[in-house]
């Protein structure tokens, strides 16, 4: 199964979906098992992104003296989408 994913939303929906479908039982094995593949690969997509969001949002950081400051995010594997 080709995974194209466009943006964090999109993958959220299609983990979701996929999840309904393993839930449901009704499933053959191979497909459980290809669907069970794909949801781990949008999940490690969906955490990847989590986790930039993450880096983002960090930008305040403590000075010697306990202040917070706002620094610019570096931007570092903006484009690394796979």
């Amino acid at each position: 199964m080709d995974l194209k994913i466009k943006d964090f939303e999109s993958a959220l929906k299609s983990l979701e979906d996929i999840v309904v479908q393993l839930e449901g039982g009704d499933l053959p094995l191979d497909r459980a098992l290809a669907l069970f593949e794909e949801g781990v690969k949008i999940s490690r997509f969906c955490s990847s992104k989590l986790d930039e969001a993450q880096r983002k949002v960090e930008v305040l950081t403590k000075t010697t003296d306990g202040t917070l400051t706002e620094e610019p995010f570096s931007g570092e594997g903006e484009d690394a989408e796979s």
